[in-house]
């Protein structure tokens, strides 16, 4: 691969660059050791007709649809079996803990051994600890029982999405096709979450271990048959050691390399222990949007019941996703002069305005009006961030690094549940949508004092190098 200037995305060309004649294929034609360079347009169905593409993008899809329903039926289940939804958030937030510390880790074990020989014994275990899971909820057991057994469930859980991004990444060589790529998945992210919950608390209220045993059918099938696609599976990796991460012209041990690790006080030695160096800013900017989100859902929740509709909650909540996901496939349609990070940072600050309005908001419809126009930028947010991760990471550490951002989601999500539930029963809903704008704003200034990381600075430099 060659090396990316400062401001393009992985892949994307200078202006009045001309296209490569030798060493590497022109963008979008056959690379040798490559099934599938992608197509040449960027529409979503020239996406879907890559070789293999339309098989991993639905297997994947009903796969990583347990994500949005783990939690939810964890909670349902739980106060169903004992009456204390206290106790099912507890259990719930132990389940996103486990997830999120784990996940990081099978995600280098896939970039290590390849995909599907982390991911059988791992849906294996799934649905095992699952079983285990409901069985000791329904015969009530001790607390601590099902606190260890929901952890393991949720520390099991395949993290489908990372994996899916990844095998973009490998298909395709087209930026601008990765581009729309990966807000196709955000777009499909979107649609889980607004059907999955609603699917979980429709079968939950007829039988409520449904929500958790329908996740593990969903995830069982949709894994195992994602598994299956080993055409599209991106290749093993050997990951270089530490002292190899150094761009030519830069000798090993040279004393303008060690000046430069002195100076950036020993950053390379960290950029080494993570796979992408700027996960330092967006892994908790990502935690904080992932308590806003959750802030968000339950402060709906409360503000449709005081207003006497709480069903409506749903079809609220419904709407913010699908302003997201009209969003995230306009943004993805779209080719774009302006560098990634930049349009990470505008797009932020605008989600997090928008959501700042919730706590005013005097009517059910009002707030539904709001919460669609405010989900517009929420897709292309994460589209970006994925793609800010996607390009300053090693391809032998791509999965891992992307897995980060929905394993610091998860703990956002179990944090912000707890702290906002507290609020919401204390002070009420227009609170609990105060601590979500207040969770934006950390976010945002999270951004800001980490834009240096966000850019393809050297270490990111060192990492498309590695990558070649």
């Amino acid at each position: 691969m060659t090396q990316v200037p400062a401001g393009l995305d992985a892949g994307e060309l200078e202006p009045g660059e001309p296209e490569p004649t030798t060493g590497q294929p022109a963008t979008g034609q056959p690379a040798t050791g490559q099934h599938s360079t992608g197509p040449q347009g960027r529409g979503y169905i020239a996406l879907l007709r890559t070789p293999g593409a339309a098989r991993f993008c639905l297997s994947g899809m009903i796969g990583r649809a347990p994500m949005a329903m783990f939690g939810l039926g964890t909670v349902l289940l739980v106060a169903a079996s004992t009456g204390r939804y206290a106790l099912a958030g507890l259990v719930s937030g132990a389940g996103s803990i486990g997830y999120a510390a784990s996940a990081p880790q099978v995600a280098r074990l896939a970039d290590r051994f390849g995909q599907r020989r982390v991911l059988r014994p791992l849906i294996a275990f799934f649905a095992v600890a699952c079983l285990v899971f409901v069985a000791c909820a329904e015969l009530k057991a001790p607390t601590w029982i099902l606190m260890v057994t929901g952890c393991l469930a949720g520390s099991s859980m395949p993290s489908l999405g990372s994996m899916v991004r990844a095998r973009w990444s490998a298909l395709l060589r087209d930026p601008a096709a990765l581009h729309s790529a990966f807000a196709l998945e955000s777009v499909v992210d979107e649609m889980v979450f607004v059907v999955g919950p609603a699917l979980v608390t429709l079968l939950a209220a007829a039988m409520p271990p449904a929500g958790v045993l329908l996740c593990v059918v969903l995830s069982v099938s949709g894994t195992l048959f994602f598994a299956a696609q080993r055409q599209t599976e991106p290749a093993v990796r050997v990951r270089p050691p530490a002292s190899s991460l150094q761009p030519p012209g830069q000798a090993h041990g040279s004393a303008h390399g060690s000046a430069h690790g002195q100076a950036h006080g020993g950053r390379p030695r960290r950029a080494a222990r993570l796979p992408a160096h700027g996960l330092v800013t967006i892994a908790p900017l990502y935690l904080c949007l992932g308590a806003m989100f959750a802030s968000i859902d339950l402060s709906t929740v409360d503000f449709a019941q005081q207003h006497g509709h709480k069903p409506l909650a749903g079809l609220i909540l419904g709407t913010y996703a699908l302003g997201s996901g009209v969003g995230g496939l306009w943004y993805g349609s779209r080719t774009w002069r302006a560098p990634v990070e930049r349009r990470f940072f505008l797009t932020l600050v605008l989600t997090v305005a928008g959501v700042a309005t919730f706590w005013a908001q005097p009517t059910l419809i009002s707030l539904g009006a709001a919460t669609l126009v405010a989900g517009l930028t929420i897709a292309p947010t994460l589209i970006a961030g994925y793609g800010l991760i996607e390009r300053q990471a090693p391809a032998a550490r791509r999965t891992e690094a992307m897995t980060w951002l929905s394993s610091t989601i998860a703990v956002g999500v179990a944090t912000g549940s707890a702290a906002c539930g507290r609020i919401i029963d204390t002070a009420g809903p227009r609170w609990g949508y105060g601590f979500a704008a207040g969770c934006g704003v950390f976010a945002v200034a999270a951004c800001l004092l980490g834009r240096g990381r966000l850019g393809a600075t050297p270490d990111a430099e060192v990492a498309q190098w590695v990558d070649a």
